[in-house]
């Protein structure tokens, strides 16, 4: 087991390039296969997540290959194989957005549960009542998820919860359907976006992306098409909440800062100043930085994917915030970590916690639970005294690419020990 060892309390500066959207990719990738012809995906982040799901495809017979490090062609002329690799889809939740696309391609696939880190570990009924209100017959024994279908009809139906990859699922289903699909209470997030223009480049025919309302009139084919992965707002957001811990000023250099509201919204009220020019957005230190809530919500409200980062924020800020992750169980695990390396938090449930500010931070060593857990951890490394020491860092890896050398590059003592 890798880990990161940091040594803590110092000012940083610099600028940090923000990678394409892992969420986007993982659905542009899986989307690619309802297409025999050639799809070029640009800007895609080479991370652990994106790796495993290239190796889970290639495993079926697709042709899939990194041109450079950020540019995938994928061209699935043939589907060779209808289940997928146990080890891998052991690996990655994201694996389950296999199954729209096998569905529409080749009507049947099987796979082992998906795995991932704890929060990975969800519930799948959204994704399955969806797909077989389009005509799916899924069943399931103690190892594997099993599905055919023979005709794919569109049909109308509700989601019991607006789930991101239930709507990415049921929509890659729709596109190659009989008829026509409407999806009620859609998930909006900017990933959903980014793969109805993904879909409707390659010839579907999606309207309402970024409504809670999706409708797909089904069409026979689709064709090849290159398109540009999104700029990663969760990268956006942990690099704000990392700006505003240590007290530093830092760039971030993307593509497109629109439509950051959500999170740039609760960095204001943490007493954030921010400016966007140019494609850079520049965060500048705040000395006086003041408490307020964390809870989270389907976007556009504040992400669930934030909160941990944005709590060291709050351990900084004077006064008491309140923390409510409601989503998930288990979320709020990290705060042991954080009270080990002396801040001031009262757990008042499994959901809710209040944050005591601003307080010293001491380094310890610690363990990351999650990818994005991880990532605060390693935020509060930075902001703590002395050394730390974060382990099972491999988690943090598949969201963040090349982690330890970015922060470096803007001043950060952190270094990679490698198991």
């Amino acid at each position: 087991m890798s880990n990161f060892v940091i040594l803590g309390g110092v000012k940083l500066e610099g600028n940090i390039k923000i990678n394409g959207s892992k969420n986007a990719a993982v659905a542009l990738i899986s989307a690619s296969l309802l297409t025999n012809e050639e799809c070029t995906l640009y800007n895609v982040p080479k991370i652990d997540d994106v790796e495993i799901l290239v190796e889970i495809i290639e495993k079926l017979g697709v042709d899939i290959k990194w041109t450079n490090k950020s540019t995938l062609k994928i061209k699935a002329s043939q589907i060779k194989k209808e289940k997928l690799d146990d080890a891998l889809t052991r690996k990655l939740r994201a694996s389950i957005l296999l199954m729209g696309p096998l569905m529409g391609r080749i009507g049947k696939m099987k796979m082992v549960h998906p795995g991932g880190c704890v929060l990975g570990k969800r519930p799948v009924g959204t994704h399955f009542d969806a797909l077989r209100k389009l005509g799916a017959k899924i069943s399931q024994d103690s190892q594997y998820y099993y599905l055919e279908t023979i005709k794919i009809k569109g049909a109308r139906f509700y989601l019991t919860e607006k789930s991101v990859t239930a709507t990415e699922n049921a929509i890659m289903a729709a596109v190659l359907a009989s008829g026509k699909t409407t999806i009620l209470n859609a998930a909006v997030e900017r990933h959903v976006i980014a793969l109805c223009q993904f879909l409707n480049k390659m010839g579907a025919k999606i309207s309402g992306a970024g409504s809670h309302t999706i409708t797909i009139q089904g069409t026979e084919k689709l064709g090849g098409t290159e398109f540009v992965i999104p700029d990663d707002e969760l990268e956006v957001g942990s690099f704000i909440a990392l700006a505003l811990a240590t007290k530093s000023k830092i760039n971030l250099k993307g593509n497109d800062f629109s439509d950051l509201e959500p999170i740039t919204h609760k960095a204001f009220e943490f007493g954030a100043k921010i400016k966007v020019k140019n494609n850079i957005l520049t965060i500048n230190p705040n000395n006086k930085m003041k408490a307020t809530s964390l809870k989270c919500y389907p976007w556009p409200g504040f992400p669930t994917d934030l909160i941990p980062q944005f709590t060291i924020v709050a351990t900084q800020s004077s006064g008491i915030s309140l923390v409510h992750e409601w989503m998930y169980e288990r979320r709020l695990s990290y705060l042991d970590e954080l009270i080990k390396m002396g801040a001031n938090i009262t757990p008042c449930d499994p959901h809710r916690a209040l944050v005591y500010g601003p307080t010293k931070l001491y380094g310890t060593t610690i363990v990351s639970p999650d990818i994005r857990a991880g990532m605060a951890l390693v935020i509060a490394g930075l902001v703590a005294e002395g050394k730390t020491v974060i382990n099972n860092i491999e988690i943090i890896e598949r969201g963040y690419y090349k982690l330890e050398e970015r922060l470096r590059g803007i001043g950060a003592n952190i270094k990679r020990i490698n198991a």
